[in-house]
């Protein structure tokens, strides 16, 4: 039997703490969480971080496809998370105003800013999917519970 969004989520959340627990180097929080999420989720087609260097953001530790090397701040669905610094639930990702297209596979998203202690965005999490509307409030709530567990 298949285990339901909220139960893989739960699972992902554990393996997820135990694997980043005393752990402080950014990039290795972030490497883990995409690894887990990648294989944990049902149709999560690419699964990585873009971390906030010099202004925009820059690829970090993902799993997937190749992905975007630089994203500007306010451009596509990851440049304005990071520039709102709040979630985006994206449908389908060709509907959105100035979507930037890594992957054409890539048919909805959700996309998380990444705050350390002091509430700044150090970087977004960027989920795609090969399916319209797959992501939801579910997906936006354990995401950012997720993330705030480890980075806060």
């Amino acid at each position: 039997m298949f285990a339901s969004k909220s139960e893989r989520y739960a699972s992902a959340q554990q393996r997820i703490l135990a694997l980043c627990e005393g752990e402080k180097d950014e990039v290795a929080l972030m490497a883990s969480i995409a690894g887990v999420l990648h294989h944990e989720m049902e149709h999560f087609f690419w699964t990585g971080f873009y971390r906030v260097i010099d202004g925009g953001l820059v690829i970090g530790p993902y799993q997937g496809p190749v992905g975007c090397l630089r994203i500007p701040f306010g451009k596509g669905v990851c440049g304005t998370a990071a520039e709102m610094g709040e979630t985006q639930v994206v449908e389908d990702v060709h509907a959105f105003p100035g979507h930037i297209a890594c992957d054409a596979r890539s048919k909805s998203e959700i996309v998380v800013p990444v705050r350390d202690r002091k509430g700044d965005v150090i970087a977004v999490l960027d989920i795609d999917s090969e399916e319209v509307a797959n992501f939801d409030e579910e997906d936006r709530e354990a995401l950012e519970a997720m993330l705030a567990s480890v980075f806060s």
